[in-house]
């Protein structure tokens, strides 16, 4: 069994920063960096990328909107062809800056408002993945199993790797609890240990109501800016491990 941990990473900017990206990088094998709207700037990306070629991580974008002070999770309203091109500046910037340092961006995994914009608008979707398949039509799209993301990115001749949020709660219909809401976050340890053995063994989670839904995905996903994230990392870590399987780069995963 193989499976990818990756996490959205370099969600600092300047002095600033929101975990240990270093003590992060040991621990999952693919990183999405933020590309300088949300978070992250030219120094930043830079960081993250070398720290990812030296311990052999994969890297991805992580697009958001040009929100810092809601850490891109406000929806603002662009229209579809401002949010592409939104898109495009910041992966042609971290493919440019991943270029320079001997590096192939991997993949992309939409960030917070601009992903929950482009996963309820099938025809901004579609517009998206026509848009990354024109800058590499190698590129893999994160998304969760059945989403609007993953069926325009297959529509558009990509790979997609689904994900399982181990930090994040989800209701009986497997969409993920609201930020803000009670329990929406999950991040003691036991629940986390306990949620990703579940999915491990059973392909399956138990939701906030206590319903148990399946969970079709290949990548475990933890948000670095989630309260303990760099040691809720090495839980998951230690439970795929344990389970007997491989933490594998999204590069290698989908050969």
């Amino acid at each position: 069994m193989q499976v990818d941990l990756n996490s959205d990473m370099g969600e600092g900017f300047g002095p600033y920063r929101l975990c240990d990206d270093e003590a992060m990088m040991d621990v999952v094998t693919s990183a999405n960096i933020a590309c300088g709207f949300h978070a992250g700037d030219p120094d930043t990306m830079v960081r993250m990328v070398r720290l990812a070629r030296e311990r052999g991580v994969d890297v991805g974008a992580h697009p958001g909107l040009p929100d810092r002070q809601g850490f891109g999770r406000r929806e603002l309203p662009f229209g579809p062809d401002e949010l592409r091109q939104q898109m495009l500046y910041q992966l042609g910037a971290l493919t440019a800056i991943a270029r320079a340092e001997g590096v192939t961006v991997s993949h992309v995994s939409f960030h917070a408002a601009m992903g929950n914009m482009v996963n309820r608008d099938p025809a901004l979707a579609a517009a998206m993945m026509q848009a990354i398949r024109t800058v590499d039509a190698d590129l893999v799209v994160f998304g969760t199993a059945d989403s609007v993301i993953e069926r325009a990115a297959i529509e558009a001749g990509l790979k997609t790797l689904t994900l399982f949020l181990a930090d994040r709660a989800y209701d009986a219909k497997g969409a993920l609890v609201p930020r803000g809401q009670p329990g929406a976050l999950v991040k003691d340890e036991a629940s986390v240990r306990a949620r990703v053995r579940r999915f491990l063994l059973d392909g399956t989670v138990t939701a906030i109501d206590g319903t148990v839904i399946p969970m079709r995905a290949r990548s475990i996903l933890v948000h670095s800016d989630t309260p303990g994230s760099l040691d809720l990392a090495r839980t998951v870590r230690s439970e795929i491990e344990a389970a007997g399987g491989t933490v594998t780069p999204v590069s290698k995963l989908l050969r």
